[in-house]
């Protein structure tokens, strides 16, 4: 685990949902193996993690240009969370480590936003399937801001709807994606990769707080006294 000191600003948390709060990154994987078989590609896990952190929308135009496919971006999309929220309703895993951190922050009054790169529909459906509605103040879509991850757009876009500037805030993040985007924006960032990788992607590194380990090394006790000391 890497640790560099806190810093006394912390006011706010922002936390990724995909790989961060709900294990749903394989659900996502397969949701886009179906619809790329549709056009006759066989998408593989392999090539899937160059996209990982992305927004679903910019992940769409990314795989419509590298692939040459005929349909827009958008219905693309539509596509790809037809299928995800299909196999959503039947069972989706919240990580209970990370929904313990978010108790505990939501207990002690911090104000929490939700920060992802699904669409507005699915990130309603998810919220009230998984009850963790209730925690956040703030949620807000990548596809409501220009530009998703590693962009910082839908960072400041939810630092300032809590009302607070970017380096009161700390981001939960599972992706090197989340992570740039985070520090790109001037906020503190604590990394749990959802892929393990050997090497993790640099932009792991830049993290505040890094559990190299992934969900299995995550530790909710160390994270919040963390931000606790912090703030």
């Amino acid at each position: 685990m890497k640790n560099t000191s806190g810093n006394p600003r912390v006011r706010g948390i922002i936390f990724d949902l995909d790989g961060t709060l709900i294990d749903s990154v394989e659900l996502y994987t397969v949701a886009d193996q179906k619809v790329l078989k549709e056009y006759g590609i066989n998408f593989t896990r392999e090539m899937k993690k160059d996209y990982i952190g992305m927004g679903n929308l910019d992940m769409m135009k990314a795989y419509r240009e590298r692939f040459n496919l005929p349909d827009p971006p958008k219905k693309l999309l539509e596509k790809k969370n037809k299928y995800y929220l299909e196999m959503a309703r039947e069972g989706i895993k919240i990580f209970p480590k990370t929904k313990r951190l978010l108790e505990k922050l939501h207990e002690a009054g911090y104000p929490l936003a939700l920060a992802s790169g699904s669409s507005p529909a699915v990130l309603d459906e998810l919220l009230a399937i998984t009850g963790l509605k209730k925690y956040f103040s703030v949620v807000v879509s990548s596809e409501e801001v220009e530009r998703g991850k590693p962009d910082p757009q839908v960072f400041l876009e939810s630092a300032r709807r809590l009302g607070l500037p970017p380096e009161c805030c700390v981001v939960v993040e599972d992706s090197a994606h989340g992570v740039e985007a985070a520090k790109s924006g001037g906020m503190l960032c604590i990394a749990i990769p959802s892929t393990l990788q050997k090497p993790l992607p640099p932009g792991f590194y830049l993290a505040d707080l890094l559990f190299e380990g992934g969900m299995e090394e995550f530790d909710e006790d160390k994270a919040f006294h963390w931000i606790a000391q912090s703030a």
